[in-house]
């Protein structure tokens, strides 16, 4: 009865909402985009999971892994997310778990960072305020594809049924999260509109959190991405080594000296790996 009580608010406020953008000039790419996006876009393949109750955030979170091809449920996301005092997930709790499941997590903020990465085929996790005054109704949904012509968004939002929003309703909602967005992937893979301090910085928390193979993984994929930058070679050899990958951990330490021989703690690093291979 709770969770049909909630829902019924839920769709309540939408119906007001969405009456309240019948008003509203449709989203106008040209005027509100400064990143160039296909007029329509649409992820396959993102599963449509009940959500128990108050595990929106562990229920999206979910969706994007499983859509990835990880073994994971909701239940096993709010073992490490959901806060029974606060009744739900909180946006630190979000990132955390989701680098405690070993995936890079990065958030965005704006309408040309949401759809430039749905666009690239990419859900994003959203949190918005369903509620309409002094009755806020705080959710997250999975953004999974959008089309100007049709003014529309669609979201995966912890029912069996996918939601579909007007840009103005969506725009609303989503402002009164602040414009909270969360990209989750594989750290085989990356975004295509964070910036890459951002992105090293995201691999640096999966080794706070020990996720050290994630963590390799993901310092690969940005050496090949931005082969310029020792940072990429030099997180990897640390990852390595923290894996007990001596010789793996001085070859990407060497790839590092390479791209930048000036860097005291590339030496230092390397020298320290090199002592131990060699004691």
């Amino acid at each position: 009865m709770r969770a049909l009580t909630r829902l019924s608010r839920r769709l309540a406020c939408l119906l007001a909402l969405c009456w309240l953008a019948a008003c509203a000039a449709p989203f106008d790419p040209d005027q509100r985009l400064s990143v160039d996006v296909p007029t329509r876009a649409q992820i396959a393949g993102v599963p449509l999971i009940q959500q128990e109750d108050f595990f929106c955030g562990p229920t999206s979170i979910a969706m994007v892994m499983q859509w990835a091809g990880a073994d994971v449920s909701q239940q096993d996301v709010a073992a490490l997310a959901f806060s029974p005092g606060a009744g739900g997930t909180y946006l630190a709790d979000m990132i955390g778990s989701s680098r405690r499941l070993g995936q890079l997590a990065v958030e965005v903020s704006t309408f040309d960072q949401l759809l430039a990465e749905v666009a690239a085929g990419h859900p994003v996790i959203v949190f918005q305020n369903l509620g309409l005054g002094i009755a806020p109704l705080w959710h997250y949904g999975v953004v999974t594809g959008y089309d100007f012509a049709r003014d529309e968004v669609y979201l995966n939002s912890g029912q069996l049924e996918q939601m579909v929003m007007p840009f103005a309703v969506f725009e609303r909602t989503w402002r009164r999260g602040d414009f909270w967005g969360l990209v989750v992937l594989p750290p085989d893979q990356l975004p295509v509109s964070v910036a890459q301090t951002d992105i090293l910085s995201a691999a640096a928390a999966l080794e706070r959190v020990e996720q050290f193979q994630a963590a390799a993984t993901l310092y690969e994929t940005g050496a090949e991405e931005w082969p310029d930058n020792w940072l990429w070679q030099f997180g990897l050899g640390n990852a390595r080594y923290a894996l007990g990958d001596l010789q793996g951990a001085r070859q990407a330490l060497r790839r590092a000296r390479a791209v930048d021989p000036t860097i005291p703690e590339v030496r230092a690093n390397l020298a320290f790996v090199e002592a131990e291979l060699a004691g």
